[in-house]
């Protein structure tokens, strides 16, 4: 059996004789490619024409399990990496694929785990978590039912209910991944968020990345304030620190986040608001972004100029 290790992983790991600017802290597998859904933004989609083995903007080389797993144990065991991740593309038996990866997976080492996978019933769900999986992500993506039915295909009513019954039925292990820059407004991101986190469902921000071969290789990605803006609320919103009901939208832009500018300054100001989100330990370096440029998500503690400027972003129109 063949799993799919991002470029990073495979580093950190030892399979690859490269060296990552940023290491990853979780190790982020990927099983099965060409995908029977047709998502517009992803390179393993089944009308994509990008290169194989990729996801975002990561190669992913596909090496032998039984490789893969014992380096994986050492890497645990030495802290190099805190957790697993396995992303799951949905050809053929997919779920009896990532089964028989986590079964692998836990005979090997006790290292927390994560899937991130379409599911149909809060049954699946179930079943992943009694085979040894700490989280369970049902990527929403779209932050609209247009946006999902254009984007993806399908019902996102129907995904939206199963999120919701997941997260009442498993607290604190169900999490879903929003993608900012497919077409929704400031208002619509950050309503949706304030309402899923109020559920009990971690939000994982991602940044709309335009891959040659896919449908949507000419959009173009999103506007830096706008994601910082959508970040913030994310990270306040978390904390308690504001209210989705007290801010206020012009033209679908935030323009009021009902405290004053220097509170938000304030509670912004050590930039935790700006690195990447999802489950523990996630930091997924370079999945959104390109080395040398200002980062969507930042996979390491901002330094003091880079949260001055990101914050600069967020207070200062």
């Amino acid at each position: 059996m063949y799993w799919y290790v991002s470029e990073g992983t495979a580093a950190v790991l030892g399979l690859l004789p490269v060296r990552p600017d940023v290491a990853p802290t979780t190790a982020y597998f990927m099983t099965g490619e060409h995908c029977a859904r047709d998502c517009a933004f992803c390179a393993q989609a089944r009308s994509s024409r990008g290169r194989a083995h990729r996801l975002s903007r990561v190669v992913w080389p596909p090496f032998p399990a039984g490789e893969v797993l014992p380096r994986l144990g050492d890497a645990y065991r030495a802290g190099r990496v805190r957790r697993a991740c396995f992303q799951v593309v949905h050809q053929g038996d997919y779920l009896q694929r990532v089964r028989q990866a986590i079964a692998e997976v836990r005979r090997e080492v006790d290292i927390p785990l994560c899937v991130s996978i379409g599911l149909r019933a809060v049954e699946q769900v179930q079943e992943l978590l009694d085979a040894g999986v700490d989280v369970v992500g049902l990527p929403l993506d779209a932050a609209t039912p247009q946006l999902y039915r254009d984007v993806k295909g399908g019902s996102w009513e129907r995904h939206l209910r199963l999120l919701q019954e997941a997260a009442a039925r498993f607290p604190g292990r169900v999490g879903t991944h929003l993608i900012i820059g497919l077409g929704e407004s400031e208002e619509e991101a950050i309503r949706l968020i304030g309402e899923i986190e109020a559920r009990g469902i971690g939000v994982a921000l991602f940044a709309f990345t335009p891959l040659p071969g896919t449908r949507l290789e000419h959009h173009r990605p999103p506007d830096l304030r706008t994601y910082r803006r959508v970040q913030a609320a994310h990270y306040l919103f978390k904390r308690g620190l504001v209210n989705p009901d007290g801010m206020k939208f012009k033209d679908g832009r935030l323009v009021d986040w009902g405290i004053s500018r220097e509170e938000l300054a304030f509670h912004l100001a050590d930039g935790e608001a700006f690195r990447t989100t999802g489950c523990p330990d996630c930091n997924r370096p370079y999945y959104n972004e390109r080395p040398g440029k200002t980062p969507y998500n930042y996979p390491r503690p901002l330094k003091p100029r880079e949260a001055a400027e990101a914050v600069g972003l967020v207070v200062g129109d």
